[in-house]
Protein backbone atom coordinates (compact mmCIF):
# COMPACT_ATOMS: atom_id res chain seq x y z
CA UNK A 1 0.00 0.00 0.00
CA UNK A 2 1.27 3.52 -0.90
CA UNK A 3 2.18 5.58 2.12
CA UNK A 4 2.62 8.77 0.26
CA UNK A 5 -0.12 10.89 -2.31
CA UNK A 6 1.31 12.97 -5.24
CA UNK A 7 -0.94 15.08 -6.90
CA UNK A 8 -1.25 14.57 -10.54
CA UNK A 9 -3.20 17.49 -12.58
CA UNK A 10 -4.18 16.79 -16.48
CA UNK A 11 -7.04 18.66 -19.07
CA UNK A 12 -9.18 16.77 -20.70
CA UNK A 13 -12.16 17.72 -22.73
CA UNK A 14 -15.57 18.45 -20.40
CA UNK A 15 -17.98 15.82 -22.56
CA UNK A 16 -15.24 13.00 -21.58
CA UNK A 17 -15.26 14.44 -18.26
CA UNK A 18 -18.84 14.36 -17.91
CA UNK A 19 -18.76 10.91 -19.48
CA UNK A 20 -16.38 9.60 -17.35
CA UNK A 21 -17.92 10.58 -13.98
CA UNK A 22 -21.05 9.18 -15.17
CA UNK A 23 -19.85 5.76 -16.13
CA UNK A 24 -17.49 6.27 -12.30
CA UNK A 25 -21.13 6.98 -10.79
CA UNK A 26 -23.06 3.85 -12.11
CA UNK A 27 -19.57 1.54 -10.83
CA UNK A 28 -19.50 3.54 -7.56
CA UNK A 29 -15.95 4.59 -8.05
CA UNK A 30 -14.61 7.99 -7.79
CA UNK A 31 -13.06 9.82 -11.00
CA UNK A 32 -9.74 9.46 -8.71
CA UNK A 33 -10.08 5.69 -7.88
CA UNK A 34 -10.84 4.74 -11.42
CA UNK A 35 -7.40 6.65 -12.91
CA UNK A 36 -5.68 5.28 -9.75
CA UNK A 37 -6.72 2.20 -10.74
CA UNK A 38 -5.73 2.34 -14.96
CA UNK A 39 -2.25 3.70 -13.57
CA UNK A 40 -1.57 0.94 -11.00
CA UNK A 41 -3.00 -1.69 -14.18
CA UNK A 42 -0.51 0.05 -16.80
CA UNK A 43 2.29 -0.36 -14.67
CA UNK A 44 1.35 -3.43 -13.77
CA UNK A 45 1.19 -4.74 -17.31
CA UNK A 46 4.66 -2.98 -18.14
CA UNK A 47 6.79 -3.94 -15.58
CA UNK A 48 5.12 -7.13 -13.73
CA UNK A 49 3.34 -7.87 -11.00
CA UNK A 50 5.79 -7.14 -8.34
CA UNK A 51 5.91 -3.68 -9.68
CA UNK A 52 5.56 -2.73 -6.07
CA UNK A 53 9.46 -4.20 -5.09
CA UNK A 54 11.02 -1.85 -7.57
CA UNK A 55 10.65 0.87 -5.54
CA UNK A 56 11.85 -0.40 -1.77
CA UNK A 57 15.49 -0.51 -3.17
Amino acid sequence: MEQRTARLTLLIDPRKKALFEQLCAQEDVTPSQKVRQFIRDYIEQKTGKDWLELDQD
